[in-house]
């Protein structure tokens, strides 16, 4: 039986993909991208792990984890582009596990996921990245804003850059 996770987030692109990089990581995933949708999801559902946004069109995330909880008890990770002190404040008061400010690496939301579940990782030696214990996924695709996909190599170091990646630097 896979774990599931609940993705509550407003920005369509971001959310489905989330829910593409999760399902990649073996966990099964829905999407709710309202606070009402995600409560109504979460009561049929029943996720493992809810990731959250803090902002929704709706209502405050906050808000959806306390009508969540009533019900199921799940753990949270909350991600957000308002990295204040009185959001972290609140977040660790109703027991959020983890709270990730966006932009956030993938691998990291991975990393808070697979901690919360209990998912055994290894750490490879030579490039110092976590990984799954079954790697699924050689490179991910992203779906960007003009619709494009581009493959993603996760396992390259972030310190070596390729000519074209210069390039896009530059402006060369």
């Amino acid at each position: 039986m896979l774990n599931k996770v609940l993705v509550v987030e407003d920005e369509q692109l971001l959310a489905h993909n989330l829910q593409d990089y999760l399902q990649a990581q073996g966990l099964e995933v829905r999407i709710a991208h309202e606070g009402a949708k995600a409560i109504g999801e979460a009561a049929d559902f029943a996720p493992d792990v809810m990731v959250f946004d803090y902002r929704l069109p709706d209502m405050e995330g906050f808000d959806v984890l306390e009508q969540v909880r009533q019900n199921r008890n799940c753990h949270c990770v909350l991600i957000t582009g308002h990295p204040t002190a009185e959001v972290c404040e609140r977040a660790r008061q109703l027991g959020v596990s983890h709270i990730l400010f966006k932009p956030f690496p993938l691998a990291e939301l991975a990393r808070a996921v697979c901690d919360l579940l209990g998912m055994e990782r290894r750490t490879n030696t030579a490039t110092g990245f976590v990984e799954r214990r079954q790697s699924r996924t050689e490179s991910f695709p992203l779906q960007l804003y003009d619709g494009s996909w581009v493959l993603v190599d996760r396992r390259r170091n972030s310190n070596s850059m390729a000519p074209d990646d210069e390039q896009l630097l530059t402006g060369e």
